[in-house]
């Protein structure tokens, strides 16, 4: 009986054994069938192969049940240069419940036959070549929680099928080409964590307002597409959110008055670079803490709620680069886990409270650009995690304090162009500091010695103060990349090596310093010894010898002369220089004016001067614009006018880096861009641009033309706009540039030299003839000529080659018979889109009506353009009516 159950019982054994390894070589033969169609150049799946002692589930990227079952369950091959096909014989794996193949190289439509994977749980194909659309039958995939697409180039519109799949948890959609409308899917994604739809520039949809619904959605990426319009009410409802970024998009209205203060478990809240307007609401954060707030980049009118001090687990406070106004609530300064703060570019006022001391984990304050007053709190230097403070272009007054930079981790302090007074302290403590910059105060006494102590110090810029007194010979010792004290009264000679190592233009100013390459050698340089006796030996066989050189030399100078003079020139043109600069810009006005050459320049030149492109020794490049005919406006006026332009911060207006000045021009400083102008495009004779691009442009015109009217203060109107006024960035967005320069040269050389542009008379409005009164009407006319030429596809002043008729002669004579409209329309596009264009030629037409009144504001240009996508045919509600001009469709 005994042997019987020893039999019976090996029996059993071998018979589990022989299973098992045939189950095991199964599952080994549908993996090689699936390497089979996979392309590896790396040969990263070495392992897998039978003829290996190797079991399968130890190959790369196999994970398998514990013993003794042993069945493949996950998939991951991510980050391997894998290409070619993904076999559906993988669906053969019956306990596969996650597939990861991202960032490889795979290239074909999304791989449908992968629903056959009937207990796939995660599908990861991001950041690989997928292409084409999503097709509806998407919702095959009825046991994903997990899909990742992002990262590819998926086009076309999000098809209703996603809707179909109730078990997703993570749906990311996320850097890819889709386009179109948003339909309303998600409400019946109930388990949905995060959804990503963010960097798909060519959506063009409102916010489903069904995202509400989603109780346990966590995450919320919507950046950097085309949602436009309000942020809806309805995700109130989303109460488990940790994280909501809506940055860079087309967002208008205000923010939902009880958003943030019901998003109680909200981690990172971000809404930068919209136009969002209008006061934030109160109850900004409750009584769970906000961890991680960014709202920079948008257009934000109002002050932020003195609730901001419930939030007492902030770390991350970002609102830089948007309009808002008011006082930081002086509770905020003192949270004691805040790390970060950026307020830059701004309107605030108010002053810093000495219970910034209370804020033990601050690392970082930037808040330049603003209207801050008051003194420099005592309470700044008891702050020791404290690594930059930065608040240049402010109000601040007074005395430094003597602690200010006493962070040991303190590196960089930018108190720049403010009005602060007295002497500067000694700095001993701050020895990790790398940066330092208090040009543009009142600054008297000495420049301090122990600077020379700080070991790490690289630039240092105390230039337009009122320093005196000597340069201290120590700092020659340090490795000063920038030193510039240009504009002071500071007197002696100059230590030799920062002669040597920096411009020239960094000493200027200051009268009373000497040393060799200056207006003044020192005197004891100055001074030869003389002999009683008269010349020497010596001397005499010395000045032979120089003479017949010189003779040699005279010829080869010569032949070098005609070079050498214009650099002379340039040289004497720089007495005199004084500069701005809002952001940390390493160029002299010694870099600009010899790198301002015919190489440089860019077209032929328009109002006031021309462009020049220019390499910074970073090798970053920058936009020079020479203003030559300048008024008198006087230094402290200018200065002021320039600041206006340079606190401006809206994606479609070009952002001022700063200026330099002379008696006889102006640089103006702006960002690169990398397209050029619009005008110079629209005059290439294979300008094709599809017409979705064109609308983009004309929409981001507009916006920037409607927060210069409207959202920015002070008020500024354009007064120049024209197409090679627009310069558009990579990715054809746009940017305009030669704005309000009024307020820089003045009015009188404004009027003078606006008047003399008789090429561009086609921008100008017809009142422009006998009232010189700017307008924003006038404004709305130039846009409306800029918006005809992407509508025709042809320059303003060049629309009709067998007459002289500019664009809006042109335009109205077509469009007064029948059917004439059509004709204006850029025939390379207009059979694909010719609905929007004439829904866009209509808005045209009303923004160059003849009379002033007759013509919309540009908010409401904004407005009459979003509303024509490829969902809806023209015409805009409420649009103003012009004086009787129509397109006759």
């Amino acid at each position: 009986m005994a042997a019987d159950t020893c039999r019976y019982t090996l029996a059993l054994s071998i018979i589990f054994t022989l299973y098992i390894r045939s189950g095991a070589a199964s599952e080994a033969d549908i993996l090689l069938n699936f390497k089979a169609s996979i392309v590896d150049p790396k040969n990263s799946l070495a392992s897998w192969s039978n003829d290996s002692n190797m079991h399968h589930c130890n190959w790369t990227g196999i994970t398998c049940t514990p013993a003794p079952s042993l069945s493949v369950t996950s998939i991951k091959l991510q980050s391997l240069n894998l290409s070619g096909e993904m076999s559906s014989s993988i669906c053969q794996l019956t306990d596969l419940t996650l597939l990861n193949l991202a960032d490889n190289f795979f290239n074909q439509p999304i791989p449908l036959h992968l629903a056959q994977c009937s207990s796939l749980e995660s599908l990861n194909l991001s950041k690989n070549l997928i292409w084409g659309t999503i097709p509806d039958q998407i919702s095959q995939f009825k046991s994903l929680k997990v899909l990742d697409f992002s990262k590819n180039h998926i086009e076309g519109k999000i098809v209703e099928g996603i809707g179909s799949l109730v078990n997703l948890q993570v749906l990311n959609l996320g850097s890819n080409l889709l386009s179109g409308n948003v339909p309303l899917i998600f409400g019946n994604l109930t388990e949905l964590l995060v959804l990503d739809l963010s960097e798909n520039a060519y959506l063009v949809s409102e916010i489903p307002v069904d995202i509400g619904k989603l109780e346990k959605l966590e995450q919320l990426f919507l950046q950097s597409s085309g949602f436009y319009g309000l942020i809806p009410d309805s995700l109130v409802g989303l109460q488990s959110l940790t994280i909501l970024d809506l940055s860079q998009s087309n967002l208008s209205g205000t923010i939902p008055q009880t958003l943030v203060s019901s998003l109680k478990k909200l981690v990172s809240f971000d809404v930068s670079q919209n136009q969002l307007s209008g006061p934030f609401p109160n109850g900004i954060c409750s009584s769970q803490g906000l961890i991680n707030l960014s709202l920079h980049t948008n257009f934000f009118n109002g002050s932020v709620p003195n609730s901001i001090t419930e939030c007492l687990n902030l770390e991350r406070f970002q609102i830089q680069n948007n309009d808002f106004s008011g006082n930081l609530p002086a509770g905020f300064w003192s949270l004691t886990k805040i790390k970060l703060i950026r307020a830059e570019n701004n309107r605030f006022s108010g002053q810093i409270p000495d219970t910034i001391s209370e804020a033990s984990q601050l690392e970082q304050v930037q808040i330049d650009n603003n209207s801050f007053s008051g003194r420099i709190p005592q309470g700044l230097g008891l702050v020791k995690s404290l690594y930059r403070f930065s608040a240049s272009a402010n109000g601040f007054y007074g005395e430094l304090p003597q602690n200010f930079c006493d962070s040991p981790a303190m590196s960089i302090i930018n108190l720049s162009h403010n009005s602060l007074s007295g002497y500067i302290p000694e700095l001993k403590k701050c020895r990790k500091l790398v940066s330092l910059s208090l040009a543009g105060n009142s600054l008297i006494g000495e420049i301090p010695s122990s600077l020379a102590d700080l070991p790490v110090l690289t630039y240092l810029d105390l230039s337009d103060n009122n320093l005196t007194g000597s340069i201290p010979q120590e700092l020659q010792n340090l490795k000063l990349a920038l030193f510039n004290v240009s504009f002071n009264h500071l007197s002696g000679k100059v230590p030799s090596a920062l002669i040597s190592g920096l411009p020239a233009s960094y000493l200027e100013g200051n009268p009373g310093l000497c040393g060799p390459g200056l207006p003044n050698s020192c005197s004891d340089e100055s001074q030869r010894d003389r002999s009683s006796g008269g010349i020497s030996t010596l001397t005499c066989a010395l000045i032979s010898i120089a003479f017949g050189v010189g003779i040699l030399l005279v010829a080869a100078g010569f032949f070098v002369f005609h070079r050498s003079s214009k650099r002379k020139s340039q040289m004497a043109q720089m007495d005199g220089w004084r500069s701005v600069f809002f952001y940390p810009l390493r160029v002299t006005e010694h870099d600009l004016i010899f790198h301002m050459d015919e190489k440089s320049a860019v077209g032929i030149g328009g109002a006031f001067g021309r462009v020049y492109i220019i390499t910074l020794p970073s090798g970053e490049l920058i936009a020079v614009k020479k203003l030559v005919n300048i008024g008198s406006q006087p230094w402290k006026v200018l200065k002021s006018e320039v600041k206006t332009l340079a606190k401006i911060r809206h994606k479609n207006v070009v952002k001022v880096l700063g200026f330099c000045h002379s008696d006889e021009s102006i640089f103006l400083i702006y960002d690169y861009l990398q397209k050029g102008s619009l005008g110079d495009m629209i005059g290439r004779s294979d300008f094709q641009l599809p017409w979705s691009v064109r609308m983009r442009i004309a929409i981001g015109v507009a916006q920037g033309l409607s927060y210069l009217h409207k959202d920015y203060t002070p008020h500024l109107l354009h007064r120049n706009l024209k197409s090679t006024n627009i310069l558009l960035d990579e990715n054809f967005d746009p940017k305009l540039t030669d704005f309000a320069l009024d307020r820089v040269v003045g009015e009188a050389a404004f009027q003078s030299t606006i008047s003399s542009e008789l090429t561009c008379s086609c921008y100008s409005a017809p009142e422009n003839a006998y009232d010189k009164k700017a307008t924003e009407q006038r404004d709305v006319y130039s846009f409306g000529v800029v918006l005809l030429e992407l509508i025709a596809g042809r320059q303003a002043d060049q629309a009709d080659s067998t007459s002289s008729l500019d664009i809006v002669k042109w335009v109205r004579r077509k469009i007064n018979i029948a059917g004439g409209a059509l004709q204006v329309l850029d025939p390379k596009i207009a059979n694909l889109s010719r609905q929007e264009m004439l829904g866009a030629l209509d808005i045209a037409i009303r923004c160059t009506s003849v009379m002033p009144e007759k013509r919309p504001s540009m908010l409401e240009v904004v407005r009459a353009l979003q509303s024509l996508d490829t969902n809806m045919h023209i015409p805009v509600a409420n649009f103003p009516t012009s004086d009787g001009d129509s397109v006759p469709v």
